[in-house]
């Protein structure tokens, strides 16, 4: 079974704001649903989901997304938006892995890795999430791709390059890896240096699931050794946050008469039940 996976951003009541700013920086980006709690959007063809959340997470750059544009052009709007009130992290230059590439943390909060191109691939837009393994979870990539790989279907590790003796980092590291997990490109890297975050529920990674018997499965397996919380949330042993939900969800959220009932039913479970919600509905 092939699930939708896509990134979660966690905002503090101005996700529909953010994803307009969003449109102005990529050609080809859109918003598709607006609910007060919901916006839906995409860029470069790949979906992303805005949580009106509150102030108590907000994203980092544990987590960026690895953009790669057509051209010089692209890179330069979208970099010219996206530093206005940001931080620059890596200058937009000419490096080994790309003739154009920067790293930059916009005013919400996003971090973004804008590049022309990278090892393997052509260049043709696409966007990714990008995790960084930091602090206690540093030297954990290689491991946390081939369990990823090992529980979602049509997975396939792409890309593996390790620091070497004499390199900005601990050799053996995962300088650069990149993995599908059910056609959903993500990639990974390791830094051992110091940095003042890490995995939060600021950015999470949504699966969507067609049958209990399915998030069942990934809820008992993302679970073990992390933790459960409410809602469908659930920490992985790496520290990666995930939502497990069900693909019925939507429509239910979306009927005004049904929606509330929903609410109030889910708002008390941590995994998700989806003959308790279809009830809930009735």
């Amino acid at each position: 079974m092939k699930h939708l996976i896509y990134p979660c951003i966690w905002f503090n009541g101005n996700a529909k704001e953010a994803a307009d700013y969003y449109c102005l920086a990529f050609p080809d980006a859109e918003v598709k649903v607006c609910t007060p709690v919901v916006v839906t959007f995409h860029i470069h063809g790949k979906q992303f989901m805005g949580l009106n959340g509150g102030p108590d997470y907000k994203p980092n750059p544990s987590i960026s997304f690895f953009t790669i544009c057509e051209t010089a052009e692209e890179i330069d709007q979208a970099w010219k938006i996206l530093t206005e009130g940001g931080n620059i992290m890596m200058p937009l230059n000419s490096y080994p892995w790309s003739n154009k590439y920067g790293w930059v943390q916009d005013k919400y909060g996003v971090s973004w890795q804008l590049s022309l191109g990278m090892p393997g691939e052509q260049q043709q837009r696409d966007i990714f999430p990008s995790l960084m393994f930091t602090g206690e979870q540093n030297g954990k990539a290689e491991k946390a791709i081939s369990f990823y790989t090992s529980l979602f279907e049509n997975s396939s590790t792409e890309i593996m390059a390790r620091y070497e003796a004499g390199e900005h980092d601990t050799a053996g590291n995962i300088k650069y890896g990149q993995f599908k997990i059910n056609d959903y490109r993500i990639s990974a890297m390791d830094s051992s240096g110091p940095h003042h975050f890490g995995f939060d529920q600021g950015v999470s990674l949504v699966v969507n699931c067609d049958t209990q018997a399915e998030i069942d499965f990934f809820w008992l397996n993302l679970t073990e050794g992390g933790k459960e919380a409410m809602c469908g949330w659930c920490q992985d042993a790496f520290g990666v946050w995930w939502q497990i939900v069900p693909s019925i969800l939507g429509s239910l959220m979306t009927d005004p008469e049904k929606a509330p009932k929903v609410m109030n039913a889910f708002m008390k479970m941590k995994k998700f039940d989806i003959e308790e919600l279809k009830k809930a509905a009735e």
